[in-house]
């Protein structure tokens, strides 16, 4: 890992956490088959971002007041939450590639495909980390499911930005707005810790113009890989003395936390959610396959949980690529 990417530094453990056409959008929440759903992305006033003005209105929304403001979505849930029995992993596993970016740009220092993300929430506005996730459209960006929908009881959120690469006042590859949000039946019904995974299929943005993996790359996904993997977990912790706007990371090896979950040593606090864990992190372009993402903690301030990928997140993937236009 490059030294400009912050480390976290814990015990125990050594991982111890101009648009060339909008998206098209469905006009409701859409449930699709194997525990998916949908929604068109839209406005705080409740529009579809379904064309220029749209997408011009969500990037206008987020001046730096506002990103400056974003509350930092909770990672503490009740430890309660963690007295499950595993669940043994079951199906066969399987990788998507990574992929360089075709524009050329390079990882600065940092991953490139990770970023900030910003949202509206009841109240006011929030803020994520996610990734951007290769696949052939070269459309996605995947987060936590608590990124995009409150759970069980709430609703979507409004005005999802991805801004990729983001460093204090630098937007080095400038910003993308989404089309469609898809995540888990489960987490939107009943907070399922065990689905809380996300996936944003985004418009043309950034400073080509152009779609998101084309202009940052894209990182690879795996499925079915275990309970025990070497990962780095990337992400913009913004509470606890973090400052939210600097990309910092975790390494070392996972384990199963409960029921379908890895654990990690790591000390990213709130804001990181929705950041990756990749496996094979190539820290000269940024790249690795992404494993799980940050979920949640339990008592411990120094571990983290993360969704256990299966067959659950490729249906997802297979979903949000579907709903993607060329």
């Amino acid at each position: 890992m490059r030294s400009i990417v912050r480390s976290v530094i814990v015990t125990g453990a050594s991982l111890a956490l101009t648009v060339a056409g909008a998206v098209a959008a469905q006009a409701q929440p859409s449930a699709g088959a194997s525990g998916n759903v949908s929604t068109v992305a839209r406005t705080s006033d409740g529009k579809a971002v379904t064309d220029r003005a749209a997408i011009a209105a969500v990037d206008a929304f987020w001046t730096p007041e506002r990103m400056a403001a974003a509350v930092d979505l909770n990672l503490k849930v009740p430890d309660s939450a963690g007295t499950g029995a595993p669940a043994a992993p079951q199906g066969k596993s399987g990788s998507v590639a990574p992929a360089l970016p075709k524009l050329g740009l390079a990882a600065l220092n940092q991953s490139i495909t990770v970023g900030k993300v910003y949202v509206s929430v009841p109240g006011g506005t929030g803020q994520c980390s996610a990734s951007a996730l290769n696949s052939g459209k070269r459309r996605l960006v995947i987060t936590a499911g608590h990124c995009v929908h409150a759970g069980a009881g709430g609703g979507w959120y409004s005005n999802f930005i991805f801004v990729p690469g983001k460093r204090q006042a630098s937007e080095p590859v400038g910003r993308f707005v989404a089309g469609n949000l898809t995540t888990r039946t489960a987490w939107i019904n009943s907070s399922n810790s065990d689905e809380d995974m996300a996936i944003a299929i985004m418009n043309n943005g950034g400073i080509y113009g152009a779609k998101v993996v084309d202009t940052v790359g894209g990182n690879g996904l795996r499925w079915n890989w275990g309970y025990s993997v070497a990962v780095t977990i990337l992400g913009y912790p913004a509470a606890g003395g973090f400052p939210g706007d600097v990309q910092y990371f975790c390494q070392g090896t996972t384990w199963n936390g409960h029921n379908q979950q890895v654990r990690a040593w790591c000390n990213m606090t709130q804001g990181s959610s929705g950041g990756p864990w990749l496996q094979e992190y190539n820290d000269q372009n940024g790249l690795g396959y992404t494993n799980s993402v940050v979920s949640h903690r339990h008592d411990d301030p120094n571990q983290m949980d993360g969704p256990y990928f299966d067959d659950d997140i490729k249906s997802l993937y297979d979903y949000a690529e579907g709903l993607s236009p060329a």
